[in-house]
């Protein structure tokens, strides 16, 4: 999550570019109705004001989040964590040149230096300067920040997402899948974490699956079936089903049917991303369903 190297610089940089070239979503009409006694009712986007973002050890928040405030017509104050200080001021010093020769004015971003947790205390309880506050990173830091902020706090989503390959999958399609899914970005929020495989497919598509992951040293925890099947991985723990790892670090379980997998997304799921891999329609509508 640190790295920064040429070919993440120059992704965060298009990543800039592609925030502005998007519409402007400031003063667009979102809905416009005449009430029967005459009354015009009309909503109309509008900037928040000013946005605080409080995030972790990813530099690329730094020029995301400013980026994204700037088209949405809102200033932002950025304080990030002391594992990429030098990094975020780095990238927060060329964002506010960049502004020196715009119309804009640069003090329209703003990044804290004060890494210490005082500083970020005192950030929550800006209610007369901060409009929203928004956290970006694990569970601890958002649940944090939404238990001690005074200032609104828009909460943002934390990980655990799940795969389940149904008895119906294409199995070169899942194994495609879950290692894109798993090892493109391990630590992003969207990254897979958690893999459910129905039983009567389980040997076949574990060791397909296992066989692809090796590829980037990926460690499987499994339960007691999937030992069965590689008994070279580790023993997965209660702890390891409700788990971000933001790592390569993959939690398997067999089940015995989609209502099984449905049920164990719910229990340790967060509700941020689910995923079916099956060529049967009614199994892929039933967990969207649910």
């Amino acid at each position: 999550r640190l790295l920064l190297s040429p070919d993440r610089i120059d992704g965060m940089a298009k990543g800039v570019i592609e925030v502005a070239d998007l519409p402007d979503p400031v003063g667009k009409t979102l809905s416009d109705i005449t009430r029967p006694n005459g009354l015009r009712v009309k909503k109309v986007s509008v900037p928040l004001g000013v946005i605080a973002v409080i995030f972790e050890a990813r530099p690329n928040v730094t020029s995301d989040a400013a980026s994204l405030c700037l088209k949405s017509g809102n200033c932002s104050v950025l304080r990030g964590g002391k594992e990429a200080i030098h990094s975020n001021t780095a990238i927060f010093n060329v964002m506010r040149a960049a502004l020196k020769k715009s119309p804009l004015p640069e003090d329209c971003i703003q990044f804290i230096t004060d890494i210490s947790h005082e500083s970020a205390n005192e950030l929550m309880t800006m209610n007369k300067y901060v409009d929203v506050l928004i956290p970006r990173g694990s569970a601890r830091l958002i649940g944090t920040v939404v238990k001690n902020s005074t200032v609104p706090v828009i909460e943002t989503g934390v990980g655990n997402c799940h795969i389940y390959v149904d008895k119906d999958a294409d199995l070169d399609m899942a194994a495609d899948i879950i290692f894109n899914a798993k090892t493109s970005r391990p630590s992003v929020c969207n990254a897979a974490e958690s893999l459910l495989i129905h039983k009567d497919v389980a040997e076949k598509a574990l060791k397909l699956i296992k066989k692809r992951l090796d590829e980037k040293n990926v460690e499987l925890r499994g339960d007691k079936t999937s030992k069965e099947i590689l008994p070279d991985i580790k023993e997965a723990s209660e702890d390891d089903w409700g788990r971000e790892y933001l790592d390569y670090i993959m939690s398997v379980k067999i089940v015995d049917n989609i209502d099984e997998a449905i049920e164990h997304i719910y229990e340790y799921g967060t509700g941020h991303s689910e995923c079916i891999v099956t060529e049967n329609d009614e199994a892929a509508n039933e967990l969207c369903r649910e």
